[in-house]
């Protein structure tokens, strides 16, 4: 299955999902750890996902257990754990999505799970399920080659908007990983490294000051007139 990145707006996310690995793409038994990035130190955000066999529930219910606070892991990892994955408030806000995949197929493309900014350092992987030296690997993106490398990886220094697409690479003719969509967003902040933790960061700022600013504005406008009350009492008779 694989469906389209959906990327909430950011000034509506108080929560990121971020995944460890950062990837899309598992392997049969691996491991995945599923956070919930509070933006405003609230409680209450829990893991959920929609799978083709399951529909729709939320971490420890059938799949995964909480290890510590909003944390979601999921020790053997299956291909029917394949599916969309999001964080979800006691009030039924949500965070951004991310496409989870479980392959059987003997290569994946290890990319980033969530979207990346414009101007970041975007490196992709191309990982065998057994490792060869005689392996060249290529890469291609919405089907057409865009490089190859004996080291199994290939990096975009300065990703753009036109870097967006689909994703895949093969180790040998007819051994291709699955598609991973790339997800280009743009340039909010300096160029970083770590996609995710900028995205969070950004949109904490963005929340704090969605919060913040009535208080401050009714704190300034309170004192405006508790001000012009004291002019008023203070002015002598008759004037």
């Amino acid at each position: 299955m694989w469906d389209r990145m959906h990327l909430t707006p950011l000034c509506l996310m108080l929560s990121c999902l971020q995944v460890n690995p950062d990837r899309s793409q598992f392997f049969r038994y691996d491991s995945i750890s599923l956070t919930c990035k509070d933006q405003l130190n609230s409680t209450g955000w829990k893991v959920k996902r929609n799978t083709s066999e399951g529909g729709v529930t939320a971490c420890s219910f059938g799949w995964g257990f909480i290890s510590s606070g909003s944390t979601c892991v999921i020790g053997n990892i299956y291909p029917s754990d394949t599916g969309v994955y999001w964080c979800e408030s006691a009030d039924g806000e949500q965070s951004n999505n991310i496409n989870i995949t479980v392959t059987d197929r003997t290569v994946l493309l290890e990319s980033p799970a969530g979207p990346v900014f414009e101007g970041a350092a975007v490196i992709l992987r191309c990982k065998p399920e057994r490792t060869s030296s005689d392996h060249m690997f290529t890469f291609y993106k919405d089907g057409r080659p865009v490089g190859s490398s004996s080291t199994g990886e290939t990096s975009i220094r300065r990703v753009s908007k036109s870097d967006e697409g689909l994703y895949t690479c093969s180790v040998a003719p007819g051994v291709e990983s699955i598609g991973s969509w790339l997800a280009v967003e743009d340039s909010l902040t300096p160029s970083s490294s770590a996609p995710a933790a900028a995205w969070c960061s950004v949109s904490r700022l963005v929340c704090h000051l969605l919060v913040g600013t009535p208080y401050l504005l009714s704190t300034i406008l309170l004192g405006l007139i508790y001000r012009d009350r004291n002019r008023g009492k203070a002015a002598p008779a008759g004037v």
